[in-house]
């Protein structure tokens, strides 16, 4: 039986997305149990042989400062849904709440993997071949060295084994450009270890690649600083959005462009699917000593529904295993390169 965590008051919408999406979860998983976590009035009635209700007595809104959310709120939702997981009760929590938050409470419960400085925040985006490319970091950590990138690219690579089911993931390198002469003296440091590592055998490192990789699928796992991929993933959410409000214009056009939007609307719907936010929801929070899947905070019940599947498929899959497996495994890497001056 796997067993996750929700904080149900997370996110901008709080009990009344998170509760319809656990309950659609829970049918869709009769091998799934649910600890559901919130203010006890927002959990009443909700009833399930699979489900443990706990309560908590305040809700980190998406607007705290990390001291109120951390030092302060110490019953919030999303402290009470982490620490289900210290304690053993949960393999994975899940949570659509501030982002900043999460991270801060979930590295201060859990604690960082041995090797590992500072925790990531994963998640896919569509490509053109059908699939899915994965980046990290995306917003965790706006600044970044050299050994992080590695640490990230060694953290990614368990991921993506577990979602792809793919022993060797090919590792790319966010770069302005492919030529290993170019970009910024981290960005050239990095690729360094990435190619000390592919030596060593702890990475399958492609090289560098630049934005259009990400949803061309030339790699299955970009790695970048924190800045970097948040502005990619914002583009992609308006990518979608734009595309669904160009088919509403097309509609509300003259009788020829709704003859042509008509004509068109199968492949343009078809594409607008791909591209929808939602079906990409849940970020995992990698390098804690426990599993943790962010949710987009807007999230509707179908998007926070696929961040409680994602927490289960790495639950299932033993991804905290093999994160620990390939850390161990680019220990003396990882070391050499964090003391090098």
């Amino acid at each position: 039986m796997i067993t996750i965590a929700v904080d149900c008051m997370g996110g901008d919408h709080g009990p009344q997305v998170t509760l319809p999406a656990c309950a659609q979860f829970l049918e869709q998983h009769p091998d799934a149990a649910l600890i559901l976590v919130g203010l006890p009035d927002s959990l009443a009635g909700f009833s399930h042989p699979r489900v443990t209700l706990v309560a908590a007595s305040e809700v980190v809104t998406m607007d705290d400062p990390l001291e109120i959310a951390l030092r302060r709120k110490k019953d919030s939702s999303m402290r009470v849904a982490v620490v289900q997981v210290k304690e053993g009760k949960a393999q994975a929590a899940v949570s659509a709440g501030n982002t900043a938050a999460l991270m801060a409470i979930s590295r201060y419960i859990l604690k960082t993997l041995e090797g590992i400085e500072r925790p990531a925040l994963a998640a896919q985006l569509p490509n053109a071949k059908g699939g899915a490319t994965t980046v990290l970091d995306l917003g965790a950590n706006v600044d970044c060295s050299a050994e992080h990138l590695l640490q990230f690219a060694v953290m990614g690579s368990a991921l993506v084994s577990v979602l792809n089911n793919k022993e060797s993931p090919t590792v790319g390198l966010l770069n302005i450009g492919e030529e290993i002469i170019k970009g910024n003296e981290t960005i050239k440091k990095a690729g360094e270890l990435l190619r000390s590592a592919a030596k060593a055998g702890d990475l399958n490192f492609f090289g560098n690649v630049e934005g259009n990789d990400i949803f061309k699928g030339t790699v299955d796992l970009v790695v970048c600083d924190g800045f970097v991929g948040n502005v990619a993933l914002k583009t992609s959410e308006g990518l979608a959005s734009m595309m669904g409000n160009f088919l509403k214009a097309e509609f509300s056009r003259n009788v020829f462009t709704k003859i042509a939007a008509i004509a068109a609307y199968s492949v343009l719907n078809a594409f607008k699917s791909r591209m929808d936010h939602r079906r990409y929801s849940g970020a995992a929070l990698l390098g804690l000593r426990g599993l943790v899947f962010k949710s987009h905070g807007s999230a509707d019940a179908l998007g926070f529904g696929f961040a409680l599947n994602r927490a289960y498929d790495a639950a299932r899959n033993n991804l905290l295993d093999r994160v620990q497996a390939r850390i161990a495994h680019a220990a003396p890497l990882l070391a050499a390169a964090e003391s090098a001056p």
